[in-house]
């Protein structure tokens, strides 16, 4: 009896798999937030995608796989001397700008005051107690700053706004918090399969330690230069769809091939300690990921915002559908 239980659950698990990877259920759920697809309209006229804003977008869909952002297509400290508004920056972040293509990161100590920060964690604290947010299985909790005006507010921080428009040399717009109580343990990836842009490198991350973060207690870890490998996405790992089911790879499977770059390159990972209020700016393609907890009772509280450059495609490759902004 035990054995057919077991078959009937792993025939309806299998059931359900598939059918989360048909893609007429994501049109459907596309055309229920038409509105929050606008923002894709006019760029897929400029880049010459013609397909329905509620259809299913990868990478498949455009001719090149290489990044177009500015500080990409040649060498920072070249470049960045020489464009308007570097001069508007202190020293210390001129030098991280001249370092951007060698680095892909950059490190911006007591960027956050210890009041905002405080604030961060008390609303966290109050979304959390209150049970209006779901705590992932990685110890994420998203879209905070959808919930909480001052979460919000933090994200439209101008000068933080003006240092990333002027790393992507485009409008940025926030897109996505993720707030994390202990560490993730997440194992490493690159942001760029999970929101993706076209043209390639239009998206960028700053990681704010809303406390002193301890070694044993699962702290973010990331290859610097790892940012100027190719962009790893669907074709890369085999994950590859048809017109109407995705691809039958696991996430799990993109982990390992990433694992399998980082091997092969022979890349050395640092991992990252800061004080509360420090700011950790990366690439949209610098591998990163969590280390593991190795003390339970310690906390990792930070809270990381995504930012997309506004006037381009925004999509996520390994579920094909476009953002929702």
């Amino acid at each position: 009896m035990c054995g057919r239980n077991h078959q009937f659950t792993t025939g309806v698990m299998g059931i359900r798999s598939r059918l989360k990877r048909l893609k007429p259920a994501h049109w459907m759920y596309n055309l229920l937030n038409f509105k929050a697809l606008l923002h894709n309209r006019r760029a897929y006229r400029q880049y010459n995608i013609n397909k329905p804003v509620f259809a299913s977008l990868s990478s498949k869909d455009f001719p090149d796989k290489t990044s177009k952002a500015w500080l990409d297509t040649g060498d920072s400290a070249a470049l960045v001397q020489q464009k308007e508004g570097f001069d508007t920056f202190l020293p210390a972040i001129q030098q991280q700008l001249i370092d951007w293509s060698q680095n892909g990161f950059m490190v911006l100590k007591n960027f956050f005051d210890g009041t905002t920060v405080n604030l961060i964690n008390k609303e966290i604290d109050t979304l959390v107690a209150g049970k209006k947010v779901t705590i992932t299985h990685d110890n994420k909790i998203a879209f905070a700053n959808k919930l909480v005006p001052a979460i919000k507010e933090v994200t439209y921080n101008k000068e933080l706004m003006a240092l990333l428009s002027f790393i992507l040399g485009k409008e940025v717009v926030p897109f996505q918090t993720l707030n994390f109580l202990q560490g993730s343990g997440q194992r490493a990836h690159s942001d760029s399969i999970h929101m993706t842009t076209y043209p390639l490198g239009y998206l960028i991350a700053a990681w704010v330690a809303l406390e002193d973060i301890q070694d044993d207690s699962g702290p973010l870890f990331y290859y610097p230069g790892s940012h100027k490998l190719p962009y790893l996405l669907n074709e890369g790992f085999g994950n590859v769809s048809t017109l109407f089911s995705l691809g039958n790879k696991n996430y799990a499977d993109y982990e390992d091939v990433t694992q399998d770059i980082i091997t092969k390159n022979g890349l050395q990972p640092t991992v990252f300690l800061p004080k509360k209020g420090d700011l950790f700016i990366w690439h949209a393609n610098l591998i990163h990921g969590g280390m593991p907890v190795r003390n339970s009772s310690l906390t990792r509280k930070s809270m990381v915002i995504h930012y997309y450059a506004k006037d381009v495609i925004k999509y996520h490759e390994i579920t094909e559908r476009p953002s929702l902004i």
